[in-house]
């Protein structure tokens, strides 16, 4: 698959729902990026695999795919100019399990997304 259709079909497949619950009230379709970096980079990982880059001081991720490229679908959520620096690589698991990814409804949120975009790509 090329990846300009699987990047369309996770733009159109965010929504509040698939929104990081606490910013899930400022979801807007003018930002659809925003709070939506995990589930978009489980995503991509899942169809490209590579690892989940993580920055503590925006607590952004994004994708380093096997290539060493670096996609970050959710950039523009933040200001233009925003620096990101990889303060970690972060497993799946880690970011799928424990008390911050119960609070956060990562685990649904991401399969609720990937649903969506299977769905899509289906058609």
């Amino acid at each position: 698959m090329e990846f300009d259709e699987l990047e369309k079909a996770i733009r159109a497949s965010w929504d509040e729902q698939t929104c990081y619950p606490g910013w899930a009230d400022d979801w807007t379709k003018e930002n659809p990026a925003y709070g939506q970096c995990v589930v978009t980079a489980l995503v991509v990982q899942d169809y490209y695999g590579g690892d989940l880059a993580f920055c503590k001081e925006h607590f952004h991720y994004w994708n380093i795919l096997p290539n060493n490229k670096y996609v970050d679908l959710t950039r523009e959520q933040f200001p233009v100019g925003t620096d990101f620096s990889v303060d970690m690589i972060r497993s799946r698991e880690s970011i799928l399990s424990g008390d911050r990814a119960l609070k956060a409804k990562t685990k649904e949120r991401y399969e609720l997304l990937k649903n969506k975009i299977d769905k899509i790509l289906d058609s």
